[in-house]
Order: structure tokens, then C-alpha cells, then sequence
């Protein structure tokens, strides 16, 4: 009894230093939802945005995404993890701006108390958000910029990852996994590696991906830096060869490098990360498939938020005033045959609060600051008639409310 409640104290005590909400799939995952070999667990989070554009005197109402998660225990070593999400209200006959999607699918083995292993389709651990978005979990209406046009969050393939935490060093965590690997013929400069993702629909597996992460609890502190190697090219070798790029495992090679800390004490909490992407032969994929990427792309946010009902309250309740800062490059460095485009070197600010009257319900306000270059006109090629007015700077405000349980 007192080694499996020390078990159980090994996964609650850093989900409540990292702030996350504990999800009936968290209680699934460590072994605190149901009694019995045959627990189901039925959760889900969700989130409803109203966005006011002030340059251009535009207002949108969206549903942003309504995610269901349905797990299964069949036994002490065995679980089934399963969402699927639902994204801006509607698909009409497979079309629209809506989407229907898995976000995960698979089967955890618990080898012992500190080794476990997930297979199937499943979120590494790269970044601070990509395994733990829930809309309850960080500040403003929109995730990190950082995160999703650089580390293209929510990120998830087809693989086999291994978690560990050595008895021997408490609070340190390991993870290493073999996925899937991209499709370079879907990146671009505007969104990087994020439509060469696979997402687990017929995806390019030819080639595979290793990501590795190291994370560590220390006190209020957490520390995390997180690797990915991938190759990029799925065709078979004539096609490669007519294309002029290299394949095998590794071939036409992405590399990602990211590293993260936080600091949570009392009503304060902190942010930092930092994060760069590497495609050494963007100069062949650019001929290739005319897609104009960098060799080089990076980004870094901070953000700090405090908690002023936290005296009253212990975080059972929250009121989160915060501010967050960005910067995202994403033509950093450009090969000789690509065109740089300062729209995408930008810089975000945002401020507001986020208020929690209950654990898993929120009510988030935001302002929202985007400053950026100007946009190269030798990459317009057919301009449409009706273009919104170009600005260098623009400005949101956010309403919204989330939930999860």
C-alpha cells in the first residue's frame, strides 16, 4: 500500500508544479480513476472564442474545437487513450473550414512503477503545450505563436515512445521515441514543418523520426529541453532521384531543438522557451517542390501571470492577470534560391487576464498586439481583387471561455 501511494504521488505531485488540471484521463493514466480491471475514464475539453479585429472593424464567433476523450484500464499494466476533436462547429460534406480529427490513439503498458511505454498515435513530449493543451492550462485565447507555427502543436504521429523516471534521481523524467517521419513537399514559409505532419492519415513512413526529451522537477521549477531528427522525404527512390533529394531512413534530415523552463510558486508562475528548426538541403526541397523555406527558423516566448486570488483561494479558484511576449523568425537564415518574407519575422504581445471560478472552467480576455516587416510583393502572383489593407501592426481582442473535466 505505501509503495503504490508513493506511485501515485509521483504522478500527482508534478502535475500540480506544472498547473495542470487533473482530467479524469490523468486519473486513468495513474491509475486513481475507477476501481477494477475494466475502468473506463470519459473526459474532454473545449473552448468558444469571439475575436474583434480592430484595424479592419472585424468580429468572429467560432466554436474553436470540442474534444472528447474516451480511455479504457483493461488491467494493472494495460490502457486504451483515445480523443477525437471536433474543430469549428461543422464539416459539410468533408469540406469547410471545420475538421474532424484524432488527437491520440493508443495502448499505455506500464513495464514497472517507472517505465512505461505508449504505441500507436500519440504526442511526444516536445515543447510545454504539445502534451499538456488543454485550453484550462495557459493563458490567452490562442496558444503560443511559438508553438504552433514553429513547433507545429498539437503535434502528433504514429510511433512507439518510451517514458522512464529513475528511482535514483527523483523528479528527473526521460522519454524517447520512433515515429513516422514528415512530408517536406507540404512545408512552407509561412507555416514551416506544421503540413508535414503526418497525423496519422496514411502518413509517410519510409522515412522515421527520433525525438528525445529530459525533463526535471526541482522544487518550484521546471526544466525540460526536448531533440527531434527526421527525414522528410517518403518517395520511392526513382522519384527521389528525379527530384534530386536523398532518401533512407534520415534523408533530406529536419532538426528541431527546443528547450523550456518554468517556475511556479504560490500565485506567481513563469515562462520561457525557446525553440530552432534546421533543414540543411532547404535549397534542394525549394526546387523540388517550389515550397520557398528557410535552413533556419527560430522563436522564443516568456510569459509571467499572477494569481491574485490565490491567498483566499490555493488555486482552487483562480484569477490569472498575465502578460506574454513573443518573437517568431521564420526565415532566420534562407538558402540562395529561396525569398525571404518579413511579414514572418514577428513579434506578439498579449495581456489579460484568465478567471477560474472552478477547476476545468475558465473565462479568458485578452488584448492582442502583432507587429511584423513588411511583405515581400515579389511573392504575390495573383493578387486578389478584394485584399484586406496590408498593416505592419495589428490588434485583437479576445473573449472566450473553456472547460475541461
Amino acid at each position: 500500500m505505501f509503495k503504490r501511494s508513493i506511485l501515485l504521488l509521483s504522478f500527482i505531485i508534478p502535475v500540480l508544479v506544472s498547473g495542470q488540471i487533473i482530467t479524469h484521463e490523468d486519473s486513468l493514466a495513474a491509475g486513481l480513476q475507477l476501481k477494477g480491471n475494466r475502468a473506463t475514464a470519459i473526459s474532454g475539453y473545449g473552448e468558444v472564442l469571439y475575436t474583434h479585429d480592430v484595424n479592419n472593424k472585424l468580429g468572429l464567433a467560432n466554436l474553436r474545437r470540442n474534444v472528447l476523450f474516451v480511455g479504457n484500464r483493461f488491467n494493472d499494466k494495460l490502457c486504451f487513450f483515445s480523443e477525437l476533436e471536433l474543430e469549428n462547429a461543422k464539416v459539410e460534406n468533408g469540406k469547410g473550414s471545420g475538421e474532424i480529427s484524432l488527437e491520440q490513439c493508443f495502448i499505455k503498458f506500464d513495464v514497472n512503477r517507472t517505465l512505461y511505454i505508449n504505441a500507436g498515435f500519440f504526442t511526444p513530449r516536445i515543447g510545454l503545450i504539445n502534451e499538456n493543451h488543454l485550453s484550462t492550462t495557459f493563458n490567452a485565447n490562442d496558444r503560443p505563436v511559438v508553438e504552433t507555427m514553429l513547433i507545429p502543436a498539437t503535434w502528433r504521429e504514429v510511433g512507439v515512445a518510451l517514458y522512464g523516471s529513475p528511482r535514483s534521481m527523483p523528479g528527473f523524467n526521460y522519454s524517447i521515441a520512433l515515429m513516422n517521419g514528415l512530408d517536406a513537399s507540404g512545408f512552407s514559409l509561412s507555416q514551416g514543418i506544421r503540413e508535414g505532419r503526418g497525423e496519422g492519415s496514411n502518413a509517410q513512413a519510409r522515412q522515421k523520426a527520433i525525438t528525445a526529451a529530459l525533463l526535471y522537477y526541482y522544487g518550484p521549477w521546471r526544466l525540460q529541453c526536448s531533440s527531434y531528427i527526421g527525414g522528410s522525404v517518403g518517395v520511392d527512390n526513382k522519384s527521389a532521384d528525379v527530384l534530386g533529394l536523398s532518401t533512407g531512413s534520415f534523408g533530406t534530415p529536419v532538426f528541431l531543438n527546443e528547450a523550456n523552463v518554468q517556475y511556479r510558486r504560490k500565485a506567481v508562475h513563469f515562462k520561457l522557451l525557446a525553440v530552432q528548426i534546421n533543414v540543411p538541403d532547404a535549397n534542394l526541397l525549394n526546387t523540388a517542390y517550389s515550397n520557398n523555406i528557410a535552413n533556419t527558423s527560430r522563436g522564443l516566448y516568456t510569459e509571467y501571470s499572477y494569481d491574485i486570488l490565490y491567498k483566499k483561494h490555493k488555486g482552487n479558484k483562480q484569477f490569472n492577470i498575465f502578460t506574454r511576449y513573443e518573437f517568431v523568425d521564420m526565415n532566420a537564415k534562407m538558402p540562395s534560391n529561396g525569398i525571404a518574407n518579413k511579414y514572418y519575422t514577428q513579434q506578439h504581445i498579449f495581456a489579460g487576464f484568465t478567471w477560474m471560478p472552478h477547476r476545468g472552467v475558465g473565462v479568458k480576455l485578452d488584448y492582442h498586439y502583432i507587429s511584423n516587416g513588411a511583405f515581400n510583393q515579389q511573392l504575390v502572383l495573383n493578387p486578389p481583387p478584394y485584399a484586406l489593407p496590408y498593416y505592419t501592426n495589428n490588434h485583437y481582442i479576445n473573449l472566450g471561455i473553456c472547460y475541461s473535466f
